[in-house]
């Protein structure tokens, strides 16, 4: 279950069901890239930690060409895994929830736990938690990110980046 942006491939985990995603075409890319950047410009990532406005769109969105795993949503208990972590670029891990409860998040590098926090999961409003990690911190290849939630009805969403 390996998947890189660095050659235009991304898994994308959808349920109990995996995507391999890869875009053909350069545009693709520039409008995800630029449709991230708007959004980040508006304030909807990024941030180290609160609430949102409440919605059943997608919680976090599409990490573009930077992202090394996304998993668009999830209930309750999870998790998932990649390969593709570079140890030469910082990586930042963001988790988004909601529901009433919260989430506790880690993440192993190479079977070693290099990340650990939690997000608070308001009832009608979307928290929001964000740990970004030096280069170095995370190692090159695999890693794994597990996430237990109070509530089994909480939803949530996450994303790791690797931004070039």
């Amino acid at each position: 279950m390996n998947g890189t942006t660095r050659r235009g491939r991304l898994w994308v985990f959808a349920g109990p069901t995996q995507i391999n995603k890869e875009p053909n075409v350069r545009r693709m890319r520039t409008r995800k890239a630029l449709a991230v950047t708007v959004l980040a410009g508006l304030g909807l990532t990024g941030a180290a930690a609160g609430p949102a406005a409440a919605s059943t769109d997608v919680l976090l969105p599409h990490p573009g060409p930077d992202g090394l795993l996304w998993v668009e949503e999830q209930i309750g208990d999870g998790g998932a895994a990649s390969g593709g972590a570079w140890d030469g670029l910082p990586t930042t891990l963001t988790v988004a929830c909601e529901g009433g409860g919260s989430v506790r998040v880690t993440m192993e590098s190479q079977q070693e736990e290099v990340a650990a926090f939690s997000v608070d999961c308001p009832a009608g409003a979307v928290g929001t938690g964000s740990v970004t990690m030096d280069a170095g911190v995370v190692r090159r290849g695999s890693f794994s990110v597990a996430v237990d939630a109070t509530n089994e009805t909480i939803r949530w969403a996450l994303t790791v980046t690797q931004p070039e």
